[in-house]
C-alpha cells in the first residue's frame, strides 16, 4: 500500500530527476563568433568611438578637447539640423504609405487569376536590381527635360517646369523615384503572404456569400497583417537613411529643401565638422532606436507569420 501511494503521489524514494539541459552543438559557435566579431569591429567599436568624439571639438584629425554636451545643445537649436530631421521623417512616412499601398494592390492583382501573371511579376521586379544612383540620374533627366518638353508640346503649364526646381514640390519627385525602386521588394513580400493563405478559406467565404470586397477586408488583410508589419518596419528604417536617390535627383536642393539628415551628416564630415555631426548622428541613432522600440511594442503579438 505504501509503495502504491508513493508511486501515485510521486513521493518516497523516487526522487524527481533533474531536467537535463540541451547540449548546444559547437557548430553554432563556429558560425556565431565570426559574425559577432565582424559586427563588433565594423559597427559597435566605430559607433562607440563616434559617440566619444561627439563630446569633443575634434575636426577628425589633430588635437581635440572635451566640450561636454555643447554639440548636442547646438544641434537642437540649429535650423539646418531641425529641417533635415523634419524632411527625413516626413519623407519616410509618406513613402512608406505610398509604397505599401501600391505594392499590396499589385500583389493582389498578380496573385489573382489573370493571364501572364508570372511574366508581369518578373517585369515588376526589375527596378530592385538597378542601382539607386542610376535610377536617380535617369529620372532627373525625365523630370528636367522630357516632362517639360512634353508639357510644352501638349500645352500643360504644370509640366513645363521641372518639379525638382520647385522647393515645395521637389520632395514629390524623390518620393516617386524611391517608390519606383522600393515597390518590387515590398511586392515580393506581399505575394509570399498572399500565396500562404489557403484557398479553402476563400472557397468557404464564397459559399457563405462573401463578395470580393468582403473577402479582401475580412480575410486577406487580417491574414497578411504580419507581412504588413514587416514591410512597414523595414521600409521606414530604409527611408530614414535615404541618401543616394536624393543626391542623384536634387543634391539636397533647391537650397536645402530636400536635404536628408544623412546628407547633412556626411557633408558635415566633408567640411571638417566632425564632432558636431557625430553628435547629430548620435541623436539620429537614438531617435531611430526609440521609433523601432515603439513600432515593435505596438505590433507585438499582431504578426501571424
Amino acid at each position: 500500500m505504501t509503495a502504491t501511494k508513493s508511486i501515485v503521489t510521486g513521493s518516497g524514494t523516487g526522487a524527481k530527476a533533474p531536467r537535463s539541459r540541451r547540449k548546444i552543438d559547437p557548430i553554432y559557435y563556429f558560425f556565431l563568433f565570426p559574425a559577432v566579431l565582424l559586427f563588433t569591429l565594423a559597427i559597435t567599436v566605430p559607433g562607440i568611438i563616434g559617440i566619444f568624439f561627439s563630446l569633443t571639438d575634434s575636426i577628425g584629425i589633430g588635437q581635440w578637447e572635451f566640450t561636454g554636451f555643447t554639440n548636442y545643445v547646438a544641434a537642437f537649436s540649429d535650423p539646418a539640423i531641425l529641417s533635415s530631421f523634419l524632411f527625413t521623417f516626413g519623407f519616410a512616412l509618406v513613402t512608406v504609405i505610398v509604397v505599401n499601398v501600391i505594392a499590396f494592390m499589385l500583389a493582389v492583382g498578380l496573385t489573382s487569376k489573370i493571364r501572364f501573371k508570372m511574366g508581369l511579376r518578373a517585369i515588376f521586379v526589375i527596378p530592385m536590381v538597378v542601382s539607386g544612383i542610376i535610377i536617380a540620374y535617369v529620372f532627373q533627366f525625365l523630370f528636367q527635360n522630357s516632362l517639360p518638353a512634353a508639357g510644352g508640346a501638349l500645352g500643360i503649364p504644370f509640366l513645363e517646369t521641372s518639379i525638382l526646381a520647385n522647393p515645395d514640390l521637389a520632395w514629390l519627385g524623390i518620393v516617386i523615384v524611391t517608390a519606383w525602386q522600393s515597390i518590387p521588394g515590398t511586392l515580393l513580400i506581399y505575394i509570399a503572404g498572399l500565396l500562404s493563405i489557403p484557398g479553402d478559406v476563400y472557397e468557404a467565404a464564397s459559399i457563405d456569400g462573401a463578395n470580393s470586397r468582403q473577402q479582401l477586408f475580412g480575410i486577406t488583410l487580417p491574414l497578411v497583417a504580419g507581412y504588413v508589419v514587416i514591410n512597414v518596419i523595414l521600409g521606414f528604417k530604409n527611408y530614414l537613411n535615404a541618401y543616394d536617390i536624393i543626391v542623384g535627383l536634387t543634391g539636397g536642393g533647391p537650397g536645402t529643401s530636400t536635404r536628408s539628415i544623412s546628407m547633412t551628416i556626411i557633408r558635415g564630415f566633408q567640411t571638417g565638422d566632425y564632432a558636431y555631426q557625430m553628435a547629430t548622428a548620435t541623436l539620429f541613432f537614438i531617435i531611430t532606436i526609440i521609433i523601432a522600440v515603439l513600432q515593435l511594442s505596438v505590433t507585438r503579438g499582431r504578426s501571424n507569420i
